[in-house]
């Protein structure tokens, strides 16, 4: 976020490459560290802290020093685990003998989902997706409330059926027309059995889940189409 000079070595012209305004520089991305007391001994801050601390005050001399210091403590702890038969275990990576390279353990390669995942962080050392899960919890009211209704109809069939038996006389031995519609059993519903029980849209909640989902795809659609221009 500091000025970038291209320097022409053949006449000694200085020429200003980048020079961010106050704008760009409020728009960084903001760096989040977990506190320096918080860090274990093997972490990078607090391993290297000495070596950083002499280079950050320009001796060079002395942060060599840190530097060999450290690495020789590292050889050390090697040796006295090679001699005890204690195996060094990761937190957060695996050795693939396949490929003879050390995975992070919790890496996440799925797709991004613009419209359930929120943001992308770290904690404790392990990434981890915030995510809406709004589909999900669409999808579990939508069957709540079309169960609902299936229960509604279901006791509206069963009184049909009471008070048509209740209204032929006894002697009657062929079926009479009903003024009951509704069919007496209902099966498995697919999306649209609503409007085969009779109700054109579900409830409330549900219209206003599906328009916040549609407002969500139109603006990311819109990102998508600026990301493009940009790109070009």
């Amino acid at each position: 976020d500091g000025e970038v000079h291209i320097n022409e070595l053949k006449n000694g012209n200085a020429e200003m490459f980048w020079n961010p305004t106050s704008e760009v520089r409020r728009q960084r991305l903001k760096r989040h560290i977990v506190l320096f007391e918080e860090q274990t001994d093997f972490e990078s801050e607090r391993l290297w802290q000495h070596v950083t601390s002499a280079i950050n005050k320009g001796d060079q001399h002395k942060a060599t020093q840190e530097k060999s210091v450290l690495e020789e403590e590292q050889r050390n702890a090697a040796r006295e685990r090679r001699e005890n038969g204690t195996e060094w275990k990761p937190l957060l990576f695996r050795h693939d003998a396949t490929t003879n390279e050390w995975r992070y353990k919790y890496e996440d390669l799925r797709p991004w989902d613009p419209l359930n995942d929120i943001a992308q962080f770290e904690k404790n050392g392990i990434l981890q997706t915030m995510e809406r899960h709004l589909s999900t919890r669409m999808s579990n009211h939508k069957t709540t409330c079309i169960n609902n209704q299936i229960t509604r109809h279901k006791r509206s069939a069963k009184e049909c059926r009471r008070r048509k038996t209740s209204d032929q006389p006894s002697n009657h031995s062929q079926n009479t027309e009903s003024s009951c519609s509704t069919p007496e059993s209902v099966q498995e519903l697919s999306d649209d059995d609503g409007k085969y029980l009779g109700f054109e849209s579900l409830c409330a909640q549900c219209g206003k889940e599906m328009n916040h989902l549609k407002e969500i795809h139109s603006a990311v659609l819109s990102l998508q189409r600026a990301q493009q221009d940009i790109h070009r």
